[in-house]
């Protein structure tokens, strides 16, 4: 699943023109980011309330199990961290 700071019809937009099969969903009120440490919240910074990029790993009973969140948006996680992060939890 992923979770963006973007409009619902944005994203719908985005998966259609993508073939994005996963589920999307849209905190556009910005209710959901803040309590993961997900958002610019500093009132001087000039992306206050701006998402971050963050990547979580929860298990099925709603244990995190892995977190990063990235310092800048427009830094990707290497996709093999999160592979090998990800085959641990599931062993």
């Amino acid at each position: 699943m992923g979770v963006s700071a973007d409009h619902a019809k944005t994203l719908e937009a985005f998966a259609k023109q993508n073939g994005t099969k996963h589920l999307l969903v849209s905190d556009f009120r910005r209710q959901m980011l803040p309590a993961w440490d997900a958002m610019v919240t500093d009132e001087k910074s000039p992306i206050y309330r701006y998402a971050k990029r963050a990547y979580f790993i929860i298990d099925r009973q709603g244990n995190v199990r892995y977190m990063k969140v990235m310092p800048n948006a427009l830094d990707l996680l290497n996709p093999d961290e999160v592979l090998a992060e990800l085959k641990k939890v599931t062993g």
